[in-house]
């Protein structure tokens, strides 16, 4: 691969041997004119030739002389036959996962010859390198070929190219009516300009992608996730043990090695910022580690929940997701370093353990309220009943994770709610999961959804149908267990509109990581659940977006296209505003104001698949 796209630097025109000659003004306008064309349809076919993996209509691009030049990161490299001998044979996974190539620039030099020079991506094995290529066309006996290429990668902190996305319906976030035939301009990796294309000046010199008949949106924004989890059984070894098979350590350490396999499911389901509201320290570097990349959401972390219990399968002997609220001394000094080591938000499992202990449970939560608001981080609760989602409002919580489960809100809470500022993140369908694992059973969702994730996710999941135990639900039970749920659903879906009506921004949140809640497209029965419940396509849209954003801390630069926010946007084919559910034909990501074709984002097995 390095044969193919180097990194390099480069070389002098006077090696090709190639002259310029000399035209009179007459003759080179339409020589110029005609050597561009000619120079740039061998440029596409170049690089068609590489995402096609064809091998024969690669090497004839080049001229097939010792005067072919290529820049590397040794130096100058001349031939053909060396060329020849290094590229993959058609369909060889030698060739690169995907190579998008944008703002070519052309120059012509004289009589048969270009040269150009264009910004690449190329995405090898899932990293992604990003820089900018040469090249230099020149016309022989043989026609127009190759003679010089060179590439070298971008230096760490130089944004992308700037680029204007034209004619889409535009839903910038805001939840107003949709923008036609809209323009966006991006610069530095954030919006320069959003609007109405007869009000949007597009810069002279910049690439234009023309989006006629497709609508963009804001990217998605997760407020529930948890990196500490793996999306199946080994990272919850109390819901189903698979220790035996995988090692609990093991599945950690490997979330922790591997949290690209995460990031990329994300993104290819146009999920372009997460909030992980609880997992080991480790996870609260993945903010600095993503805030500027293309290839990852930005990650914002709480760091280890502070719990009313803890449970011994998921800690490790030398560290722990978990702080027992025991006294009030713990949990202030818990929050003091979780302040000092960098959180983003204070996190609270409040887990009824016994009735008699909630008064004291719930002083506790309130003491972290306290803390929390000293040290100016905020409060996020998971809490599924009403007294204690109460008790998590009056301790200043700013996000409630999950629903009131057991019963209808009533008047005082929700205006407590209101009153306080609280954001609710109903988290409507992350218990089918538990209940498709007790079953053994993948359902045609969740098959559909492994096309987007990393191959080991993949195998575990299809594990599911065949791991062997005695945890198995019998047929009765899973019938008793999927009327229950129903039930369980019609209270959150209810609790939900009386919180939406009401004026409580309502946010997306899957808990993703949980088993069978898989990171990335779990996000879509979210959405489609959450308008089942009664909210308009596009009030899921600012549930996803504006208000996502504000749950996490961020929406003072993510959740809304508009001048100076971050470039974080999703292209879908089909009007997200007319049913959520086209959420799921996305076409195009940006973040960050790079823009890639989700297929290039995709594993490999599925990327003809969408």
């Amino acid at each position: 691969m390095a044969r193919l796209i180097a990194i390099a630097i480069a070389s002098s025109l006077l090696f090709l041997g190639v002259a310029v000659s000399a035209v009179s003004a007459a003759q080179g306008v339409s020589a110029e004119a005609a050597d561009l064309q000619a120079a740039r349809a061998l440029f596409e076919k170049n690089i068609r030739a590489i995402q096609e993996r064809n091998r024969d209509d690669y090497l004839s691009c080049y001229r097939a002389s010792e005067r072919l030049a290529r820049g590397g990161a040794t130096g100058i490299t001349t031939g053909f036959d060396d060329l020849a001998t290094n590229t993959p044979h058609n369909g060889s996974d030698r060739w690169p996962q995907a190579l998008i190539a944008r703002d070519l620039q052309l120059a012509w030099l004289g009589s048969g010859l270009v040269y150009g020079t264009y910004r690449y991506r190329v995405i090898v094995d899932g990293a992604a390198t990003d820089g900018l290529s040469e090249r230099v066309f020149a016309k022989d006996s043989d026609g127009w070929r190759i003679a010089l290429s060179t590439a070298f990668a971008s230096p760490p902190g130089v944004n992308a190219a700037s680029i204007a996305l034209v004619g889409a319906t535009l839903y910038d976030g805001r939840g107003g009516e949709p923008i036609l035939n809209a323009t966006i301009v991006v610069t530095d990796g954030k919006i320069a300009a959003a609007g109405p294309s007869s009000k949007v000046v597009v810069p002279d010199g910049i690439e234009v992608v023309d989006l006629s008949g497709q609508f963009v949106t804001p990217g998605l924004i997760d407020t529930h996730v948890h990196y500490s989890q793996t999306g199946w059984a080994d990272g919850r070894p109390d819901a189903l043990d698979a220790r035996e098979q995988y090692p609990y350590p093991k599945s950690m350490a490997d979330c922790r090695e591997h949290p690209e396999r995460f990031h990329r499911a994300f993104l290819a389901c146009g999920v372009t910022a997460v909030f992980d509201v609880g997992g080991y320290p480790w996870t609260r570097g993945l903010r600095a580690a993503t805030e500027e990349s293309p290839d990852a959401p930005h990650v914002s972390a709480t760091g280890a929940l502070l719990s009313t219990r803890v449970p011994a399968a998921l800690t490790l002997p030398d560290q722990s997701q978990f702080v027992l609220m025991d006294t009030e001394a713990t949990v202030r000094a818990a929050v003091q370093s979780h302040a000092a080591q960098g959180s983003d938000a204070i996190k609270v499992w409040f887990v009824l353990t016994d009735p008699a202990k909630f008064e004291e449970q719930a002083r506790l939560v309130k003491v972290a309220g306290e803390a929390a608001k000293e040290v100016g981080l905020p409060l996020v609760v998971h809490a599924t009943n009403l007294e204690a989602a109460r008790a998590a409002v009056r301790a200043g919580a700013h996000l409630l994770v999950h629903s009131v489960q057991d019963r209808p809100v009533d008047a005082e809470f929700v205006e407590a709610c209101v009153a306080s500022g609280v954001h609710y993140c109903p988290t409507l369908t992350v218990a089918d999961g538990y209940r498709h694992l007790g079953a053994r059973k993948l359902t045609a969702e969740l098959r559909r959804q492994l096309a987007f994730v990393d191959a080991s996710v993949r195998a575990r999941a299809l594990a599911t149908e065949t791991w062997p135990g005695d945890r198995r639900m019998s047929p009765a039970y899973q019938e008793r267990a999927g009327a229950r749920a129903a039930q369980r659903l019609r209270v959150m879906s209810e609790n939900l509109m009386t919180m939406h009506r009401a004026g409580v921004p309502v946010v997306l949140g899957t808990d993703a990581g949980n088993p069978l809640t898989l990171h990335g497209p779990s996000v879509f029965p979210e959405l489609e659940t959450m308008q089942a419940a009664g909210l308009t396509p596009g009030e899921v849209l600012v549930a996803a977006t504006r208000h996502a954003a504000r749950a996490m801390g961020r929406g003072e630069d993510l959740g809304v296209i508009a001048k100076g926010r971050i470039a974080d946007l999703v292209v879908v084919s089909s009007d997200p505003g007319a049913d959520i559910a086209n959420m799921r034909r996305i076409t195009h990501i940006m973040r960050a104001g790079v823009l890639q074709e989700r297929s290039h984002m995709l594993p490999r097995v599925a990327a003809e698949r969408f």
